[in-house]
């Protein structure tokens, strides 16, 4: 109970501090339709009404370059986030408040390279470990606006070395030499909007959709726009039911990235520039279902590295996820 009611507060405090920032009006009544509607932006009272009457939804999200079952294992190489949020169904509207943690793990080209072996120009292992808040407004006609707050730990806080190594010696896999290596530990605030005006319905199954996301903070600030297209029994809000294949296209431009280049307030001398644009294409399947959902791609990023080129650092690796929906 105690564990609980700790959660509540700081779910209640995060969503609080949102509300404050940008002024944030909750559910509001709609006179000419004489309909609930939700707000731009969060609210106390808003968060409160979403936790008693709306669905409570489980997310884990793993992506990992060993999913595609190749021999490489570098760059970007494991991603776990659980995610956690509520959703309340209004008759245009779903707005969702939510909560998620997650830790990535970044380590150079090859894993097998002992710290000797590594060239400066390489990517440096870095771990990020965090957790943080979210509120999400999606209207039917794909428009929405997502605000978060994350908080956690760049370097050794963040228990990178001691997950692949463990996890590399379950799955009886080559184990990382050069954690070591990895960069200073430095605490992180990001705070990241998503943007997404109406989607175009290219056809009764298929769709094309575009969203804008900033990220501003000391691990992460950056810009990206992205277009997902669809096909096949395709859903207006994104907890509905559907089957379809999608391709999505990104292109982000990065101001600062502390996996690459050390925390923001703890500089490092590394020899290697980030690359400030970086492309990126997902391909994969979704389904969706009143209780259970799966989700399946595989992605390819461009070099984020200055020094290396696409052919030498591109980034290859799968996504999934399992959903479940509390009734």
């Amino acid at each position: 109970m105690r564990r609980s009611t700790n959660s509540s507060l700081f779910l209640t405090s995060s969503f609080s501090l949102l509300a404050f920032l940008f002024s944030g009006n909750g559910l509001a009544q709609d006179t000419h339709t004489n309909e609930l509607r939700g707000s731009w932006l969060p609210s106390a009272s808003e968060y409160q009404k979403i936790q008693t009457q709306g669905r409570t939804q489980l997310i884990l999200d793993i992506q990992n370059d060993s999913l595609l079952l190749k021999k490489d294992d570098g760059f970007y190489t494991s991603g776990n986030h659980l995610i956690i949020s509520k959703t309340l169904r209004l008759p245009t509207q779903a707005i969702s408040y939510g909560w998620h943690f997650g830790q990535d793990l970044y380590t150079a080209s090859d894993i097998k390279l002992k710290p000797a072996q590594i060239s400066p120009v390489d990517h440096p292992y870095a771990g990020w470990i965090y957790t943080g808040v979210f509120r999400e407004l999606q209207n039917r006609d794909g428009s929405g606006l997502r605000l978060g707050l994350d908080v956690g730990c760049l370097g050794p806080c963040a228990g990178g070395e001691w997950t692949q190594t463990n996890l590399h010696q379950a799955l009886n896999q080559p184990l990382p030499q050069a954690w070591s290596t990895q960069l200073q530990q430095e605490w992180g605030l990001v705070f990241n909007a998503e943007l997404a005006p109406a989607r175009w319905n290219l056809a009764q199954d298929m769709d094309l959709a575009s969203r804008f996301k900033v990220r501003v903070g000391n691990i992460f600030t950056d810009a990206r726009t992205e277009l997902m297209w669809r096909y096949g029994r395709l859903n207006d809000i994104r907890e509905d039911n559907a089957s379809f294949v999608f391709a999505r296209a990104e292109l982000r431009v990065s101001a600062y990235n502390a996996t690459l280049q050390g925390g923001y307030f703890n500089k490092q001398a590394l020899a290697m520039n980030p690359r400030r644009v970086i492309p990126e294409l997902e391909i994969g399947y979704q389904y969706r279902r009143n209780t259970w959902g799966f989700y399946a791609s595989v992605i390819r990023r461009g070099s984020e590295i200055k020094e290396l080129s696409n052919a030498k650092a591109a980034q290859n690796f799968a996504k999934i996820q399992f959903i479940y929906t509390l009734q």
